[in-house]
Parts: structure tokens; C-alpha cells; sequence
């Protein structure tokens, strides 16, 4: 029975160990003004998981740290299509 009191324990407090904050960078073409990128980071600001989202006009491009438990990549380019900017990933 203590086995399982501190097994359930160690998995209660390692749990968020296992996530990890990821960075990366999305290419956002469509963004063709100097307001677009208020529109962009606010869509990528209320995807829960987001720490930071960085979005430049002049690069066409966003980077966006979050915490890979929480979100993914795919969520984050979904959030700035339905605000009118498809993303990809930038390799």
C-alpha cells in the first residue's frame, strides 16, 4: 500500500516535468500591413499553453514558446488561420 501512496505521489509531482516549453518559428505570408501582427499574436496569445508569441511584419514571421503538454504546433498554426493569417512551420 505505501508502494502505491508514493508511486502515485512521484507521478503527481513529476507529472509537469514532462512537459517541456517549446520555440518555434511560423511563417505568416499573408500578413501585409503594419497591423497584422496585432491580430496574429492576440490569435496565438489565446491558445492556452502560450508563453510569448514574437510576431514581425517586416520577416513575415511569428515565434511562439509554449508549453508542449498544454498545445501543439498544429494549434498554433489553426489559431492564425481562423483569424484570417494561415501559417506553416518555418524549418
Amino acid at each position: 500500500m505505501k508502494r502505491l501512496f508514493l508511486l502515485l505521489v512521484f507521478a503527481a509531482v513529476a507529472a509537469p516535468v514532462w512537459a517541456t516549453m517549446q520555440t518555434v518559428t511560423l511563417s505568416v505570408p499573408g500578413m501585409t500591413c503594419a497591423t497584422c501582427p496585432i491580430t496574429v499574436k492576440k490569435a496565438l496569445s489565446k491558445v492556452d499553453g502560450v508563453n510569448k508569441a514574437e510576431v514581425s511584419y517586416e520577416k513575415r514571421e511569428a515565434v511562439v514558446t509554449f508549453d508542449d503538454a498544454k498545445t501543439s504546433v498544429q494549434k498554433l498554426t489553426k489559431a492564425t488561420e481562423d483569424a484570417g493569417y494561415p501559417s506553416s512551420l518555418k524549418r
